[in-house]
């Protein structure tokens, strides 16, 4: 058997169909792995911590928990996006990281409910529902922002720009959604 090249254009790990190790696998001690993971997982944690603790049980009006989920939503993309440089890296980070914590958060929100209803969602699927959408638009309005300075060095301003677009847009359509 031969060794893999990095001549051949494919990836190290895979080549002409054999595949082989990694010769470096991620690092899980590197701090913005850590904050790439802890950025996705934000949201869904809040969300299941929430619901656990004190589940709503009204689906009419925005909670505070409403507000924390959608607003940790766009936090944890603004988060990711900031790890990136490069803005189509920082865009897709960003985003991408929002839908995946959205996804989550509709998961637990369908899982928490209490009871299946028919014609009605239960008050943790509403909730979920309100936030990940919310969550999704700011996190699109932070993944904007991202791209818009992913070219800064400094990580903090990468995400503190991030950050204030993305939770402003995610509280404000909360409060447009469930008044």
């Amino acid at each position: 058997m031969t060794s893999p090249s990095r001549d051949g254009g494919a990836p190290i790990s895979v080549t002409l169909g054999e595949v082989v190790p990694p010769q470096d696998p991620e690092d899980w001690t590197r701090p913005l792995t850590w904050v790439v993971a802890l950025g996705m997982l934000a949201a869904p944690a809040s969300a299941a911590a929430w619901y656990i603790a004190a589940a709503p049980t009204d689906a009419a009006r925005a909670l505070p928990g409403t507000f924390l989920v959608a607003a940790s939503l766009a936090a944890g993309a603004a988060a990711t996006g900031a790890t990136q440089l490069g803005w189509t890296r920082a865009w897709t980070a960003t985003l991408g990281a929002g839908l995946f914590s959205a996804l989550l958060v509709v998961v637990v929100g369908v899982v928490a409910a209490s009871e299946r209803q028919v014609g009605t969602a239960s008050p943790t699927t509403a909730h979920a529902f309100a936030a990940a959408v919310a969550g999704v638009a700011g996190a699109g309005a932070a993944s904007l922002a991202a791209a818009g300075v992913a070219g800064i060095g400094s990580r903090v301003v990468r995400f503190a720009a991030a950050l204030v677009a993305g939770v402003t847009v995610a509280v404000g359509l909360v409060v447009t959604m469930m008044p």
